[in-house]
């Protein structure tokens, strides 16, 4: 897993991170094709970033400078993203007690991606300081910033699509700009949302939500402990529910969460165990026969104000703790 680092104005970050694709000869849109299909839908979700994210095309003007290539085809591969890639199947979760307030999440995804996920350092202008995770570039799949709010989200397959901001960046804004769980919530309910997801929001204060959407709907639940895997399991959303079998064990985890949490003290040791899978089966998968493996395991005490994470799969690798975010509450 790497560890970027990345400072100053966006523009800067995205200039620093096209010069280490450079270095390392990955060019998105040489190295990965997408269809006209996915190029015509991000292109009618530009416009959106521009006027609810612009640094954020920014930061992709910085990249594509870097590449030497036209900033808007990144866009064309990152905006359409979620939307119309289907490879990630994850499971979170977060609960508050009188001692602790915690979020993790398991990311499980394709194997052979594994050895590029990066968990990176954020400190930009204007913007609050996080550590986010990422298999997918400069959009985050989890993370915490520096005011003790922490989210995560687990992909849904989408049955309906619109333009709008995708799973990805909604979590990247969402740390980058966001407080507390009211400003997230807040923000959620104004934009438009491309893709389908799962979102698990938890705060300082111990504001703790689930938030199952997609281009259609947003449904909340707040409660005291939160979970959910990968698909909606709301009366409002479970009609956006693929019909397709559920290759990715996605009921089973998300049975093995909801059985744990409501037989179990809930406290730091019991989270370790649970994302470990010794409560049952979350990341228990098979690399001879599966292509899909738990390629990290993040643990956010936002108490503790301490961040644990695992680089590979729990079952096999410690948590250790991550000290590069200095928090300001």
């Amino acid at each position: 897993m790497y560890h970027s680092r990345f400072t100053k104005s966006h523009y800067e970050a995205g200039l620093k991170y096209g010069k280490i694709l450079a270095k390392n000869n990955i060019n998105l849109p040489n190295k990965i094709k997408i269809s006209k299909e996915r190029e015509n839908f991000a292109k009618k979700c530009i416009p959106i970033y521009k006027k609810i994210f612009p640094e954020i095309i920014e930061e992709i003007k910085g990249i594509s400078e870097a590449l030497n290539i036209d900033y808007k085809s990144i866009c064309y591969f990152l905006f359409s993203m979620y939307a119309f890639t289907f490879e990630n199947k994850c499971s979170a979760l977060a609960f508050k007690t009188d001692n602790e307030i915690i979020l993790a999440k398991n990311s499980d995804f394709l194997i052979d991606i594994e050895k590029y996920s990066d968990s990176t350092y954020y400190k930009l202008n204007n913007s609050y300081s996080f550590i986010g995770n990422t298999t997918a570039f400069i959009e985050m799949e989890d993370g915490i910033n520096d005011k003790g709010l922490s989210c995560a989200l687990t992909f849904v397959y989408p049955t309906k699509i619109n333009y709008g901001l995708n799973a990805g960046m909604i979590i990247r804004y969402i740390l980058e700009k966001c407080s507390t769980l009211k400003e997230a919530l807040i923000f959620l309910k104004e934009i438009p949302i491309s893709s389908s997801q799962n979102i698990i929001i938890a705060d300082k204060n111990g504001s703790i939500a689930l938030i199952e959407s997609n281009c259609d709907k947003l449904e909340i639940i707040e409660n005291e402990y939160v979970f959910t895997s990968n698909h909606f399991e709301s009366e409002t959303m479970k009609k956006y529910n693929t019909n397709l079998n559920d290759d990715i064990y996605s009921h089973e985890r998300y049975n093995t969460l909801k059985e744990a949490l409501k037989n179990y003290k809930h406290d730091l040791e019991f989270i370790k165990n649970l994302m470990s899978g010794k409560y049952g089966f979350l990341c228990q998968y098979n690399r001879k026969t599966s292509d899909i493996d738990t390629i990290w395991s993040s643990i956010y005490s936002l108490k503790e104000k301490s961040i644990y994470r695992s680089e590979g799969n729990p079952s096999r690798k410690k948590y250790i703790k991550d000290n590069r975010l200095i928090f300001d509450y």
